[in-house]
């Protein structure tokens, strides 16, 4: 079960971060100056010691509001209040909606924030590079030795070049907490009610869909009002027949795909045929994405295609009922492939009263102390996560089919990362095709046309 909530002060040394009690010689600087390069942490040397900064406050904006994601946001912010009393974090919270909103509304007055979370899309992080609204973290990546923390497997997904066009390579510009990885979350009371066990194939799954359906129940839940959890509903059967690497590209953005190959073409009607034959729940396209889980969780449906976030509150409130498991293969014994990555990254703002106290602060949320917290409130560490594995329960399912995808399968990156507008893209076109409006080459076509115009303008 989810640890219920504590406000639990760490002790200093538990949590105390050696790399903070150094002062690195690299290129950076701690008085939040002017820069020659708007997206580059200004010229000098990088300070890592937080007590001889003096009295600070340092703004940090998140979307951490569900139960375990605010409960280790919650701790973490306090031992770092009580490592550094010179510092007061004033920690602002929103929907992930809303934090999309006001963050790019802030970022071009004078109210940013000095700590952010910002979604390393193309739409959001690769903008903000771009227009020099956040920093370069690569001085600070050397300074607190994050290459060797994080695996390049990781870091690629927060990686610009200076001028925002490249995504996956290049410089740093964001830190993660934990690991994320789409899956399929299920009742195993009503999978016992109805002779099914947890399937083992991509084909056995959707004859599954067909058996509930015809016993009267709902086969999968979506709240897609807001348009962007169908492409987490849609990323798991693409990969069920298209080539990884292919996927990669379209989902970074970068040359060489195309979105109206036969194999996407089979993906986008695979997706139309289920809403066309009743899987998903009645009305799903206005239904909120949050009421529809929650709904979930008191008994409908029988499954639910979702991210590993919503674990520590599904596994709250159904206990041992509930499990997890990543995709099925096309062939058993197969490697999985699915959606996932990382969480929302922190990023460092450009308008940063001391850059060095923010990167300081994100270097703390991220290190091997704060893994183990993030583990405690329900959450899955990006790094060292095989170490923090539960023995039993959701969360050992879900880190169980983590590690499995990322070492054996593929972990496919988040298609609306692709470019500035995919996301509005992507998600009206998928409502258009769930609710029959446009057909799968109709939408294959709509998609493709947003890529190849972005790929074609940045070569």
């Amino acid at each position: 079960m989810n640890p219920s909530p504590r406000r639990t002060r760490i002790a200093a040394g538990t949590i105390a971060i050696a790399a903070l009690a150094l002062a690195a010689c690299t290129p950076g600087s701690g008085d939040g100056g002017e820069t020659d390069d708007a997206t580059s942490a200004p010229s000098g040397e990088v300070s890592t010691d937080v007590a001889a900064m003096g009295e600070q406050t340092l703004v940090v904006w998140d979307q951490e509001v569900r139960g375990g994601q605010a409960e280790q946001m919650e701790r973490l912010n306090e031992a770092f209040e009580a490592e550094y009393e010179n510092v007061s974090i004033d920690r602002v919270t929103q929907s992930n909606d809303d934090l999309t909103a006001t963050l790019r509304l802030a970022l071009t007055g004078d109210d940013a924030p000095d700590v952010t979370q910002a979604n390393n899309s193309r739409s959001q992080m690769g903008q903000f590079v771009s227009a020099g609204q956040i920093i370069s973290l690569d001085p600070y990546a050397e300074a607190y030795g994050w290459a060797d923390r994080f695996s390049e497997s990781v870091l690629q997904n927060t990686s610009y070049s200076a001028d925002g066009v490249t995504f996956g390579e290049g410089e740093l510009f964001g830190l993660p907490q934990v690991g994320e990885v789409v899956g399929v979350y299920y009742s195993k009371a009503k999978l016992d009610e109805l002779g099914l066990e947890v399937p083992q194939t991509w084909a056995d799954f959707e004859e599954q869909l067909g058996t509930i359906a015809e016993a009267g129940e709902t086969p999968l839940v979506l709240g897609n009002l807001d348009q962007w959890p169908a492409l987490h509903v849609f990323g798991p059967v693409q990969g069920a027949f298209v080539d990884p690497e292919e996927v990669r590209a379209l989902g970074f953005g970068n040359a060489g795909a195309s979105w109206t190959t036969e194999e996407n073409l089979e993906a986008a009607t695979t997706i139309a045929d289920w809403a066309e034959a009743g899987y998903f729940n009645e009305g799903f396209n206005g239904a909120d994405y949050d009421a529809v889980w929650q709904s979930f969780t008191e008994g409908t449906g029988v499954y639910l295609i979702g991210g590993s976030w919503l674990a520590a509150d599904i596994e709250a409130a159904m206990g041992e009922d509930v499990g997890f498991f990543a995709p099925p293969p096309v062939e058993e014994g197969a490697g999985r492939v699915t959606t996932g990555g990382i969480g929302i990254p922190f990023a460092i703002t450009s308008q940063a009263e001391n850059p060095d106290l923010a990167a300081a602060y994100i270097d703390f949320i991220t290190s091997e102390e704060a893994m183990a917290i993030l583990a405690e409130t329900g959450n899955m560490p990006v790094v060292e996560t095989a170490d923090h594995m539960p023995e039993a329960g959701l969360q050992a399912d879900i880190y169980g089919a983590y590690a499995d995808v990322t070492e054996n399968g593929a972990l496919l990156p988040y298609l609306d990362w692709a470019t500035p507008t995919m996301g509005d893209t992507l998600g009206q076109a998928l409502q258009g095709l769930l609710d029959g409006q446009i057909d799968a080459q109709q939408f294959a076509d709509t998609v493709e046309t947003d890529y190849a115009e972005f790929v074609a303008a940045n070569e």
